[in-house]
């Protein structure tokens, strides 16, 4: 009961987004037409341009917002990043797969879609918020089938039919729909704001509000959809038997962390340095997955998926609660079918090569990826890169120590003094910065070990500072012995008696020629770093394998070629890949800034129109007595104009008489001065 009101509520949660979403349109376009009223209204001095301004602001997040909920409203298109799988392109997938919907008691899909997700997942179209049958769609990642054994695949497919069978797409149609809506406009107005700085100016609100929206709708479907989680285990565990689904949840979680690393360690740095893509990426996968060195690895992933929780917007439970219903049930028969996987073929169930290399096209598209070549190929070419990776850096150490010593290099054959009367002879010169067995063993021998590996662990990336375990500043020279048994490494590679093994959970592994072990050649590079005197020795180790200590290294990039002849041994290709706008992104931008500046002239044209058109106010005015006519009756004698109008000077009220006031006399007072005047004498 707590299920279905919940389910309810975000139903109705979902009819109040949409009828939201329609107030905003309605209110919006009420605020377009108060705008262009009030600038045609008589009296207004200027046009409201600050309302014409929040409606072209608002005019991309209102877009946005309707055309998310129009895209989600409808049945959902295929994806664009998926490759078709017909019956007859893989027949046992499709025998497989119906034969599994036979055993739930479902329809099985119409269509199975291939992606470059380590996940599977169904959608069906159903109309009438999932009332009515619709189209099924079964997608499936490839990174799955490139680790996961029958049974383990059986189960996923078995899980995601199971879906079909308990009716989820009732509920869960609707619930994907709001959800996928709700994300939708948030990403419409994160990308407007983005792309246009007006538009950032207004989209604080109904960002806001639209994640508050979001969370609510998310906090209600939550449980109902991880409630079918655990009901599509059940269905999958009664076909192919708990103990299969378990495995099947553990293995997914650690091929998902595996592909991810092997997409961020791997080929992404690869397509940085070279350049290079592998056709088939899904079998370089594969061959990663099965090897020897990371069986462990994939092990603890496995072990320790248990403990990772559960993501709060995953409609998924816990892998730790999913197992642990899954251990409740009854065991079931155990598959007959073959556990056995070939590493190489990819698919468990015969699935054309094909498949994998349409697919790596849609993921990588475009001439801008990189050049494709035969992934064995690529896997010879990535060991080379990681085991020679650290000669660039050393390189660059031992220019910095030949500088800061003086110990410039001179060209390996100077030019002859001319004779007198005959022309200049130039013989061919090495380059001086290439780099050599000779360079380096010079410096060892003038006592330069410290500075060269000074200079060559700062140039080291911070995660490679490492030596068999240790750090640099305990052991210095450690990586210069590393560097120095690379070089050697790279010159046998060079001369076709040695070769590279790809180690994915180290550098590459140096095979060198038959009767030497791989660790002898650094032991004899460690010695030469570590004890004076032995670099003579390790000269004569050399000069028996057949290694010219002053042969500079060829170029090991095949598009490193110059115009003016191959690109300098010793220096590894560098590209420089800056992140730029994508094709989508740019038309997002225009669209954008289209629409406002749209919306922005044209409201500002029909209120200056609207403005300019109007009356101007009426004020109260003192009447004119108008001219006669010339000959108006009675105006003149007939044949002569009538008199000019004559015009009575206006009469105002008569001033008040200013009262008048006289300031009473000064009365001054009476001196009497006789008393004071002497008097005659007698």
């Amino acid at each position: 009961m707590i299920a279905a009101a919940r389910a309810v509520l975000a139903l109705a949660l979902l009819a109040v987004f949409y009828a939201l979403v329609a107030a905003m349109v309605l209110l919006w376009a009420a605020f377009l037409a108060a705008a262009l009223w009030t600038a045609g209204a008589p009296g207004v001095q200027t046009p409201p341009m600050s309302v014409i301004t929040a409606c072209a602001a608002f005019a991309p997040i209102v877009f946005g917002m309707v055309w998310a909920v129009i895209r989600t409203a409808r049945p959902a298109a295929a994806r664009e990043d998926a490759v078709t799988v017909t019956r007859r392109g893989a027949p046992e997938l499709w025998d497989t797969v119906e034969e599994l919907a036979l055993d739930i008691g479902t329809r099985p899909p119409g269509h199975i879609r291939l992606t470059a997700e380590a996940n599977a997942s169904v959608t069906e179209d159903a109309p009438l918020l999932g009332l009515a049958p619709g189209r099924r769609v079964l997608y499936l990642g490839l990174p799955l089938l490139a680790g996961l054994s029958r049974a383990e695949l059986r189960a996923v497919l078995a899980h995601e039919l199971g879906h079909f069978s308990r009716r989820h797409s009732r509920f869960g149609v609707v619930a994907h729909r709001g959800a996928a809506g709700l994300v939708a406009a948030r990403q419409a107005i994160q990308d407007a704001a983005a792309a246009n700085d007006l538009v950032r100016l207004y989209a604080g609100g109904p960002l806001l509000l639209l994640n508050l929206y979001t969370y609510v709708f998310r906090w209600l479907t939550r449980p109902v959809r991880r409630r079918q989680e655990l009901e599509a285990d059940r269905e999958a565990a009664r076909v192919a038997g708990p103990d299969a689904v378990a495995d099947a949840l553990r293995s997914t979680t650690a091929l998902d962390a595996a592909w991810q690393e092997f997409l961020a360690e791997f080929l992404a740095p690869m397509r940085r340095a070279t350049g290079r893509i592998p056709d088939d990426p899904f079998r370089a996968f594969a061959h990663m997955v099965e090897a020897p060195e990371l069986r462990e690895p994939l092990a603890a992933l496995r072990a320790r998926a248990v403990e990772r929780p559960a993501d709060p917007d995953d409609a998924h439970p816990a892998l730790a609660t999913r197992l642990e219903r899954l251990a409740r049930l009854p065991a079931a028969e155990p598959c007959t079918a073959s556990l056995s996987l070939d590493p190489f073929s990819l698919d468990p169930l015969a699935l054309r090569p094909r498949y994998a290399v349409a697919l790596g096209r849609v993921m990588l598209p475009g001439p801008d990826a990189g050049t494709r070549v035969p992934w064995r190929d690529w896997l010879t070419e990535l060991a080379e890169h990681r085991a020679t990776r650290i000669l660039p850096p050393l390189a660059e150490a031992v220019r910095e120590v030949e500088e800061t010593e003086g110990m410039g290099r001179k060209k390996a054959n100077p030019e002859p003094k001319p004779e007198p009367g005959k022309e200049p002879v130039t013989a061919p010169a090495t380059e001086p910065d290439a780099l050599t067995v000779q360079r380096v063993l010079r410096l060892l021998d003038s006592g330069r070990r410290m500075p060269l590996a000074r200079a060559l662990n700062s140039r080291l990336p911070h995660g490679e500072r490492m030596f068999h375990g240790e750090r640099t500043e305990h052991d210095p020279l450690g990586p210069l012995a590393e560097a120095l048994a690379v070089l050697i490494g790279a010159q046998l590679v060079a001369n076709g008696t040695a070769y590279w093994a790809m180690n994915w959970t180290g550098p590459s592994i140096l095979v060198p020629p038959d009767g030497i072990a791989p660790e002898t050649i650094r032991t004899w590079a460690d010695t030469a770093v570590r004890l004076p005197g032995q670099t003579r020795q390790l000269g004569l180790h050399l000069a028996a394998l057949g290694v010219d200590e002053r042969a500079p290294l060829p170029s090991t990039d095949p598009a490193g070629d110059t115009a003016d002849g191959p690109a300098p041994a010793g220096k590894a290709r560098q590209i420089s890949i800056t992140p730029g706008i994508t094709g989508p992104a740019r038309r997002r931008i225009k669209a954008v800034g289209g629409l406002a500046l749209t919306v922005l002239l044209l409201m500002t044209g029909l209120s200056l129109a609207l403005w300019a058109n109007s009356d101007d106010p009426s004020y109260p005015r003192v009447p004119v007595t108008r001219w006669t006519d010339r000959y108006q009756p009675g105006g003149g004698t007939g044949t002569e104009p009538a008199p000019f109008p004559t015009y009575q000077q206006p009469t105002f009220p008569a001033r008040p008489t200013i009262p008048t006031f006289q300031l009473p006399p000064r009365s001054v007072p009476t001196i009497r001065i006789e008393p004071v005047i002497p008097r005659p004498a007698p």
